[in-house]
């Protein structure tokens, strides 16, 4: 079975410090992750100065201050990208970011960066969207707050054959009853693609239900402390939460296992055991027929099975058995 790629979302949450930002990388080295994720923007290219915050936004910041003031505070500049590539390949973990912009988009490129991810919010930017199919890179495709059609579209546009479509809900944090993790099925066979999740919900069950269910993405935020100040610390994962949900994952993807249903090789030692054979049900002499009212079923299952019970009914004894032992044709 191929792996599931897991995609630790440091996102803003270094609040623009590249120190902290490299306690992320180690965070999510540390838990096991495959990639730790950044984002790549500038402000005065992602918002304009009539833009709002968010209603969770307005919760976890200083609500006096705009979005632009808020973004422009998370910024990484171009040195800050390579700095943590360069330390992400120190460190032996993926490193990936989303661009929310065209330059964005070009720089992450030089950098190499193994596959592009689009960002919910990027999903109905036709420009954005063109810009990407002029790079030969697998895409991870978020749809927070998309329809299917939309999404249908998006795909059209980008026309490219290694597209991953992560089911996603757009709302810090997402109420459980908003999930609506069987839209990811839906989306995979409806539009007939692989399929992933972005997870905003607090804690780590629905991320290990969505692998469970075939996801081979997983992207979840996380952060260094969940009271730090920040639009998405409280949304996030804290590091030993990061490192159980990852172990999670790992186990369910073992526990899946093939498909194929046949005894597994720790339990084969168990077949006989469980099992159950005919045996003398009171001792029996040779000549004697065999009849309910002599044999019965019991462990181990080391003798006659008992699928051949109508066999054995009617035939002879040919020998002595005493009660208890395996009856031999």
């Amino acid at each position: 079975m191929k792996k599931v790629v897991i995609i630790a979302e440091a996102g803003v949450n270094h609040n623009g410090d590249i120190v902290l930002a490299k306690k992320l990388v180690d965070t999510a080295k540390a838990a096991g992750a495959d990639y730790v994720k950044f984002q790549s923007f500038k402000a005065e290219k992602l918002v304009s100065k009539f833009a709002i915050k968010a209603k969770y936004q307005l919760a976890t910041t200083n609500s006096s201050e705009s979005q632009f003031e808020m973004i422009k505070k998370l910024e990484l500049s171009e040195e800050q990208h390579l700095i943590l590539k360069n330390y992400c390949e120190e460190k032996h973990i993926g490193f990936m970011s989303s661009p929310f912009d065209l330059d964005g988009i070009g720089y992450l490129d030089s950098l190499g960066v193994d596959f592009f991810k689009i960002p919910s919010g990027e999903i109905t930017n036709l420009p954005y969207l063109r810009e990407l199919t002029k790079y030969e890179k697998p895409i991870v495709l978020s749809t927070g707050m998309a329809t299917l059609a939309e999404i249908k579209v998006a795909l059209k546009i980008l026309d490219s054959t290694d597209v991953t479509v992560l089911h996603c809900n757009t709302e810090y944090p997402t109420p459980m009853e908003d999930v609506n993790l069987n839209a990811m099925s839906t989306i995979g066979q409806q539009l007939n693609c692989k399929v992933g999740y972005s997870d905003h919900t607090l804690g780590i069950e629905i991320p290990i239900a969505a692998v469970a269910m075939g996801a081979s993405v997983i992207e979840k935020h996380f952060t260094l402390d969940q009271m730090m100040e920040g639009p998405d610390h409280k949304a996030s994962l804290s590091p030993t939460q990061l490192k159980a949900m990852i172990a999670a994952i790992r186990n369910i993807e073992m526990a899946l296992g093939d498909g194929v249903k046949t005894p597994s090789k720790s339990e084969e030692k168990n077949i006989t055991v469980a099992r159950k054979s005919i045996v003398a049900l009171v001792d029996i002499k040779k000549g004697e027929i065999f009849s309910s009212e002599n044999i019965a079923v019991k462990r181990p299952g080391t003798g006659v099975s008992p699928m051949k019970w109508d066999e054995v009914i009617g035939s002879t004894a040919q020998s002595d058995f005493d009660a208890d032992e395996n009856i031999v044709l």
